[in-house]
């Protein structure tokens, strides 16, 4: 998938084939309004408005206690992105709006696009990461407050909704299994997946004490009691045991970690499994070519190089730490749902 300038008619067309349009243009100045309004609506309560049917303009301003003609201006400019509708003197949702941006829907990415306020923040910072090497650590000492730690994993919690289906009835579960351990979890919503999914599995999340704190109310909306649980620590210090589990996730996190770090936490992940146990990590894959990548895979590579220690990193290089480890990897199973992302798994020798 990509985003870009999609012609609207044959003129367009035209113009755009013999590159008489400003494209540099249309990709960063309309391409970042674009994504701003889209997130002003969502924090300013502008879909919530609209939930119930069709409303005026005047209607959505004393709902979301915002000025009128203001107001009048950002639904236009949602509608012309086509996550609103116009009918003569109304708005309305669409499709993808209903199920995307109202937060009570079990797709809603509501929480992640408060999220995206911060990271819009983060890319501000991109060309003194350039100049210096030096990456954003979003995880130390200080980086987050209090509230940017809740805002950061209700933003996780409702970007899972999109991935964690899939991943879900994806991810390998040894038969009979009852131990997990879900490193980086915070949240728990693949932990409660698999769980639910797998009569008899119990999950721990092991995850930054900042993260847990702020994670625990998310994970006890769930109801899971004590089959779902958080253990505050540091997978990078922590003592994981000796065969204590059927199976390790660690999704969305290795990009936090450098080479060395990964290699030496898989060491004590295999440890930690079972003989037949199976060792799960779900990320964003690095290419190995821009062609392979597209637009989406590039861009996601220069974002979590930038916002973490490492960034992405390749099949190869994860199946090496694995292998080093004395596990035997598995085939790599590419998500449908979530392009670029997959699930390298790999299992313990019996």
């Amino acid at each position: 998938m990509r985003i870009g300038a999609i012609p609207e008619n044959p003129i367009e067309f035209v113009v755009g084939h013999m590159n008489l349009a400003p494209q540099p243009l249309l990709d960063t100045q309309i391409a970042y309004t674009m994504a701003r309004v889209i997130m002003a609506g969502a924090k300013l309560g502008v879909y919530e408005a609209l939930k119930d049917g069709p409303a005026t303009v005047a209607h959505v301003a004393k709902r979301c206690r915002t000025d009128e003609l203001a107001t009048e201006k950002l639904l236009f400019a949602i509608a012309g992105c086509g996550y609103l509708k116009q009918r003569g003197e109304t708005y309305e949702l669409t499709a993808v709006s209903r199920k995307w941006l109202i937060s009570d829907s079990r797709h809603s990415l509501v929480d992640k696009l408060a999220f995206q306020v911060l990271e819009w923040d983060f890319l501000g910072q991109s060309e003194e990461y350039i100049r210096t090497g030096k990456p954003l650590d979003m995880h130390a000492p200080g980086r987050f407050s209090p509230d940017d730690w809740d805002v950061y994993q209700r933003g996780m919690r409702a970007m899972a909704n999109a991935f964690a289906p899939e991943a879900v009835k994806r991810i390998p579960v040894p038969k009979g299994a009852t131990r997990m351990l879900d490193i980086g979890g915070s949240h728990g919503y693949y932990s409660v997946g698999l769980c639910r999914k797998h009569p008899g599995l119990s999950s721990q999340i092991l995850d930054l004490p900042e993260a847990v704190e702020q994670a625990a109310p998310i994970l006890a909306a769930e109801n899971m009691g004590d089959t779902v649980t958080h253990w505050a620590g540091d997978a990078l210090t922590d003592d994981l045991g000796t065969e204590q589990y059927d199976l390790v996730l660690v999704a969305q996190l290795i990009h936090h970690f450098t080479p060395e770090q990964n290699r030496e936490v898989t060491q004590r992940i295999a440890a930690a499994l079972k003989p037949g146990g199976v060792f799960a990590i779900m990320d964003e894959f690095r290419p190995g070519s821009v062609k392979s990548a597209g637009q989406m895979g590039a861009l996601l590579e220069f974002y979590f190089a930038l916002t973490s220690q490492s960034g992405s990193y390749a099949i190869e290089e994860i199946t090496d730490w694995q292998t080093a480890a004395g596990l035997k990897p598995m085939k790599e199973i590419k998500l449908v749902t979530a392009p670029g992302v997959g699930i390298q798994a790999a299992v313990k020798p019996r």
